[in-house]
C-alpha cells in the first residue's frame, strides 16, 4: 500500500488542477501588467470600448504572437501599417510565474522520470494552447481616424473619406509561436534551477549547464532591477511619472537589455520618424531621429550626450565578472579555467542572441489621399531598431571568455583562502 501511495503522489502534484493554476497565474500576471501599463500610457481613452482588446493584443505580442494592422479609407485613399514589438515587461512577468509553477512539483527531488516530466509539461501546454486561442480571438478591434480641421480634413469631407484602421491577431501563427515561447520558458526554467529534478539520463549534464544558465537568468534580472532603480529615480526627480511607469510596466526589459548589449559594444541600427518615439531615456529617440538609419552604440551615445554613457561599459564589466565568479563557484572545484571561460562565452552569446531576437522593434503607419503619401506627422510615422547580430554575438563570446577566466581565477582564490582559514 505504501508503494502505491508513493507512486500516486507525483501524479497528484502534476495534475490538471495544478497545470490550470500555473497557466491562469501566468495569464493573470501578464494581463495585470499589460493593463496597468496601457492605462499609464493612456490607452483607456481609445474609442469604442477597445481597451480589453488592446490588453489581449499586448499579451499576444508578449508571447511572440503576431498582431496584424489593417486599414480602409475608401476608394481614393489608403492606409498601411505594420507592427513588430514585444513588451518584455509583460513577457517577463508571465515567464516568471509560469516557470515557477512548472518547477514547484520538481523541487527537492534529485530525479524525475522522463514520462513524468513530459506529462507535466504536456498538461500545461494543452491548457496554454486553449488560452492562446481565446486571447488571439479577443485581440481584434477597429478604429475610425479623425482627419481634423485642416486641409486633410477638407479633403476627407470633400470625397467622403472615413479612414478606419484596425488590428487582429494572426490566430494560427500566434498559437504556434506561443507554444514555442512556452517550450522555451519551461526549458530555461528547468536548466536554470539548480534544485529541480532531471531525468536520470540528463543528470551528468547538470554541473556543466546549470551554473551558467542560472547565472545568465540572474544577470538579466539584475539588469532589469538596475534599470528599475534608475527609472524610479528619474520619475521622482524629473517628473513625467505616469509616462515612466508606462515604460516600466510595458518595456523596462527592452531598455535594460538593450543597454546591456550596448555596454558590451554592440551596435543597433534604427530610425525614429513622425509621432512615434522610443522609451526612456530620451537620448535614444534623439540619436535615432534622423533622415536616414543611424547607428546606436556607445560611441554615438557619448558623442550625443557627453561621456557619462561610459558607465554602461563599467556596469557590464562588473556584472559579467560577478556572473562569472558565481558560475565558477557553483561548478565542481576541479573544472579547468578554460572550461569555465568556454561555458561563460557560450551562455553569454546565447543570452545576447535572445535579446537581439526579442528587443528589436519595427512599427510603421501611413495614410495617403489621392496618391499623396504620409500626410502629416499626426498620421504617419516609423520606428525601427534592429541589431547588428553577428557583431553582437562575437563581442559576447569575447566578453564571456575574458570574464570566464577572471571569474574562475577569483573563485579558486576564494576557495584557497577558505581552506587556509579552516586549517
Amino acid at each position: 500500500m505504501s508503494a502505491r501511495i508513493s507512486s500516486d503522489r507525483p501524479a497528484a502534484r502534476h495534475g490538471w488542477p495544478q497545470a490550470l493554476v500555473t497557466v491562469l497565474g501566468g495569464l493573470v500576471a501578464m494581463g495585470v501588467v499589460a493593463a496597468l501599463g496601457l492605462w499609464a500610457a493612456g490607452a483607456t481613452d481609445l474609442p469604442g470600448g477597445s481597451f480589453p482588446a488592446v490588453v489581449a493584443a499586448t499579451v499576444v505580442t508578449a508571447v511572440g504572437g503576431t498582431v496584424e494592422l489593417s486599414g480602409d479609407a475608401g476608394a481614393l485613399a489608403g492606409t498601411e501599417g505594420g507592427l513588430t514589438v514585444i513588451p518584455l515587461s509583460v513577457t517577463l512577468a508571465g515567464a516568471l510565474v509560469v516557470g515557477t509553477g512548472f518547477l514547484r512539483p520538481l523541487r527537492r527531488r534529485a530525479v524525475a522520470g522522463a514520462p513524468e516530466l513530459a506529462g507535466w509539461a504536456a498538461r500545461i501546454a494543452v491548457l496554454w494552447l486553449l488560452a492562446l486561442l481565446g486571447l488571439a480571438l479577443a485581440a481584434r478591434h477597429t478604429f475610425e481616424i479623425s482627419l481634423g480641421d485642416g486641409p486633410l480634413g477638407d479633403l476627407g469631407e470633400l470625397f467622403g473619406l472615413t479612414p478606419v484602421v484596425g488590428f487582429a491577431a494572426d490566430v494560427p501563427l500566434t498559437v504556434l509561436i506561443g507554444l514555442v515561447w512556452l517550450a522555451g520558458v519551461l526549458v530555461v526554467a528547468l536548466l536554470a534551477s539548480p534544485g529541480a529534478a532531471l531525468p536520470a539520463g540528463l543528470l551528468r549534464f547538470g554541473p556543466a549547464v546549470r551554473p551558467a544558465a542560472h547565472t545568465m537568468v540572474r544577470l538579466l534580472l539584475a539588469a532589469v532591477v538596475i534599470c528599475l532603480v534608475v527609472a524610479l529615480f528619474v520619475a521622482a526627480t524629473r517628473g513625467h511619472a505616469v509616462e515612466t511607469f508606462a515604460v516600466i510596466l510595458l518595456g523596462l526589459p527592452n531598455v535594460a537589455w538593450l543597454a546591456l548589449t550596448v555596454g558590451l559594444g554592440a551596435t543597433w541600427d534604427g530610425r525614429v520618424e513622425g509621432p512615434f518615439g522610443l522609451p526612456m531615456p530620451h537620448v535614444l529617440d534623439e540619436v535615432l531621429r534622423t533622415p536616414d538609419v543611424s547607428a546606436l552604440n556607445l560611441g554615438t551615445l557619448v558623442e550625443h550626450d557627453g561621456g557619462r554613457w561610459w558607465w554602461l561599459l563599467v556596469a557590464d564589466a562588473v556584472l559579467l565578472l560577478a556572473a562569472a565568479f558565481l558560475t565558477a563557484s557553483a561548478s565542481p572545484a576541479g573544472v579547468p579555467a578554460w572550461q569555465h571561460a568556454v561555458r561563460m562565452a557560450v551562455a553569454l552569446a546565447l543570452t545576447v542572441l535572445m535579446i537581439c531576437l526579442m528587443a528589436r522593434i519595427s512599427a510603421r503607419i501611413g495614410l495617403s489621399v489621392l496618391g499623396i503619401g504620409d500626410l502629416g506627422d499626426g498620421f504617419s510615422g516609423q520606428v525601427l531598431l534592429k541589431p547588428r547580430l553577428w557583431t553582437a554575438l562575437g563581442l559576447a563570446l569575447l566578453w564571456g571568455l575574458v570574464a570566464g577566466f577572471a571569474g574562475a581565477w577569483l573563485a579558486r582564490a576564494v576557495r584557497r583562502r577558505g581552506r587556509g582559514a579552516e586549517r
